[in-house]
């Protein structure tokens, strides 16, 4: 009997393909995800192992976020006109390819050459990972469906720092590359097992080239200026000059996306509603997602911590949203999703204000019992936006709203990453009373705590804004019809 892999699904397919199918974009999803952010807690072994400097190391980490910020919406693009299928496991093969490189690589140079072969790969995947869901899952599972991707994503994210503590402990820091190899091939061997064939549903449309060199160069650039502007301050001509190129890039992409005939994005997508304030919540979650990365100051530099012991600590979040995001993404099925949306987002603003109580003598019980509703909080939002954003998508751009809600996400994590990293270091500069930025390392243990509190009460004034928009969203969806049940995806 052929595969479904390479036909197109027929009536007689047996049921349980489409359940495996998705299992497998899950394990991809999974990957992509946690290898933007497990090598954090790997960036001093690295420093020290490869004979090199901060500054050059954290480009292990930007060279794989900067490729994929700038592919997303182009492959996404790319996937309502090609086979999503064929394009997701040629970006699954190149990704396992460049993790097996990463965990051979002889110096930094290589190390960050092939990370960014993995962006390359982790973008043609995650960008349509949504998509390929939406069009595979039956209607009446699709909250679960992707609340089970969503549950992937964040803890992909959430799981990289204690998982990559750990491993590290164990194996060294060529391990946290090499685990893709395994589950790469089982992803891929389940994908081209049970996943149909998913041919465009229009065939005539000619590519934006225009459209996606300028969308490339506007990301690429905003990114880069960010992370510029946390290392050095926005004060710095590099990071200005990047952001300035930033803003007349997204200047010219609109004006070019507004002429052409078939826009790489179709800029009438955000005259809903419901899209553009989802893709606002979500970038609003992940700018207070991105936080994650200065816990190891507070528990191992300023608590004493090992990394092990720090790592189970953050296993929390994880493990949190684990357990909510299916159950968020089956609820939003049942009773819509506009208003489990605003539940996640206030026990999220909860777990923040809690986090704001941290001191330095926190004990670990305490610590837990504040991150909790963090990973509750973002395990029940995420499942029901992107549910949201899915099911106000065209059919035609499916995969276009897959790489919207993922570039939300990046935005989100870069934009947050320099937010929070300048914020941290200004807090704890002032507490310690003129400690360099650079040497954040070397502060007095009460100033990186009450740095981290800080933080988060700040995010907690981001996230007031975040349940402001979800309240919006309900009342303009009730204006338009009564929400009832099983409606939500309309």
């Amino acid at each position: 009997m052929h595969h479904a892999a390479f036909a197109a699904p027929a009536p007689g397919n047996a049921p349980a393909r489409p359940a495996l199918a998705m299992l497998g974009v899950n394990i991809m999803v999974f990957m992509a995800t946690l290898d933007m952010s497990i090598v954090n807690v790997a960036l001093p072994t690295l420093t020290k192992d490869l004979d090199t400097d901060f500054a050059t190391i954290q480009w292990v980490i930007l060279s794989y976020i900067l490729v994929i910020a700038s592919l997303l919406l182009v492959i996404s693009r790319l996937g309502d006109m090609r086979d999503k299928r064929r394009i997701f496991t040629t970006g699954l093969v190149l990704f396992s390819l460049a993790s097996l490189c990463c965990g051979l690589a002889p110096n930094v140079s290589w190390l960050i050459a092939f990370r960014a072969g993995q962006g390359v790969g982790a973008a043609m995947t995650q960008s349509l990972g949504m998509a390929i869901i939406t069009e595979i899952a039956p209607p009446a599972s699709r909250g679960r469906a992707l609340g089970f991707i969503g549950a992937t994503v964040a803890m992909g994210l959430m799981l990289g720092p204690p998982l990559g503590g750990i491993v590290i402990g164990l194996a060294g820091w060529r391990s946290i590359f090499l685990l893709n190899l395994p589950l790469g091939v089982l992803a891929l061997s389940v994908v081209r097992r049970y996943m149909p064939a998913l041919p465009p549903h229009k065939t005539s449309e000619r590519f934006d080239w225009p459209g996606s060199g300028l969308a490339c160069l506007t990301l690429g650039s905003y990114c880069l200026g960010m992370t510029m502007a946390q290392k050095a301050g926005f004060a710095a001509p590099a990071a200005q000059a990047l952001l300035g190129l930033s803003v007349a890039g997204l200047a010219a992409f609109v004006t070019v996306e507004r002429r052409v005939a078939a826009p790489m994005l179709d800029l009438r997508l955000f005259a809903n509603a419901q899209i553009s304030l989802s893709l606002a919540m979500s970038v609003l979650v992940f700018v207070t997602g991105a936080s994650g990365f200065i816990m190891p100051f507070y528990l191992e530099t300023a608590q004493g911590r090992s990394v092990t012991e720090m790592g189970l600590l953050m296993m929390i979040l994880p493990a949190s949203m684990a357990v909510t995001a299916p159950l968020a993404g089956s609820l939003s099925d049942r009773f819509g999703t506009r208003v489990i949306r605003i539940v996640g987002l206030i026990i999220l603003w909860g777990g923040s204000m809690a986090l704001g109580t941290l001191k330095l003598h926190t004990p670990w019980w305490g610590y837990l019992l504040r991150s909790l509703p963090v990973g509750l909080g973002i395990g029940i939002f995420q499942a029901p936006n992107n549910t949201t954003i899915m099911g106000e998508m065209p059919r035609g751009r499916l995969g276009v709203g897959s790489g919207l809600a993922n570039y939300a996400r990046v935005f989100g994590q870069s934009t947050g990453l320099s937010l929070v990293g300048t914020l941290f270091a200004s807090l704890v500069l002032v507490q310690a009373g003129g400690t360099a930025r650079e040497d954040l390392a070397s502060a007095p243990p009460a100033a990186l705590a009450a740095g981290v509190a800080g933080v988060y009460h700040c995010l907690a004034g981001l996230l007031l804004v975040a349940i402001v928009l979800a309240v919006w969203a309900w009342w303009l969806d009730r204006r338009r019809r009564p929400i009832t049940p099983g409606h939500a995806l309309h």
